[in-house]
């Protein structure tokens, strides 16, 4: 895998420039390029017939210039500890969709405000080995953004170069013991972060959509 630079200790504050109209083009064609939904089960056989799949949102949010939002799990969580994620969660009563559940859980997360970001569109769901069918809601930051970690929640909001993100030859797989079983999955190690799993899964999509 070609190495990475140093990541950027914290989101840089940002305003919309002209240049970044073409980011905003290649994420629309990209999201026109006609995919399958992707699971966890890819690599590792079938999902389970009585598998649920509880509906959630995850923001795919792009900082002018291409960064991308991510934050790391706190540590004292029950579920995925420490694990790098993109801001989001499960659709909750109050939610209008996945979209809504995605925005919601980002302000909370990171403190993102809605108003924000510009919604460009959707991904296939992503099915996960925890029952939860992941929609990505792909997006852009408009305007200034200084991350604020919900306590407890995140330990730390980074972001990730475009250019990263959308070079298939970053991401790798591997495979681990989890249950009794050998499983495999995507990774795209960033410095210090260990994108792994659903979230490099997701991106991964991402990447092949933009370099078809």
């Amino acid at each position: 895998m070609t190495g990475a630079a140093a990541p950027r200790p914290a989101v840089p504050q940002t305003a919309l420039r002209d240049g970044d109209h073409g980011l905003r083009a290649r994420l629309v064609a990209a999201l026109d390029v006609p995919t399958l939904p992707t699971s966890d089960f890819d690599l590792n056989g079938r999902a389970p017939a009585d598998l649920d799949a509880r509906p959630a949102g995850v923001l795919v949010a792009f900082l002018p210039g291409g960064d991308l939002i991510l934050t790391k799990r706190a540590s004292g969580l029950r579920h995925h500890p420490g694990q790098i994620a993109l801001p989001g969660g499960k659709v909750d009563p109050g939610d209008a969709d996945e979209t809504a559940a995605a925005l919601r859980e980002a302000q909370e997360e990171v403190g993102l405000d809605p108003a924000r970001v510009e919604v460009l569109g959707t991904l296939p769901p992503h099915r996960t080995v925890t029952g939860f069918a992941m929609t990505p809601v792909v997006a852009l930051v408009r305007g200034p953004f200084a991350a604020v970690p919900e306590a407890g929640e995140v330990d730390e909001v980074f972001t990730v170069p475009f250019a990263h993100v959308v070079d298939p030859a970053r991401y790798r797989l591997e495979r681990r013991r989890w249950r009794g079983d050998w499983r495999s999955y995507h990774v795209a190690p960033y410095g210090p972060y260990y994108i792994w799993g659903a979230t490099a899964r997701v991106l991964f999509a991402l990447a092949r959509r933009l370099t078809a």
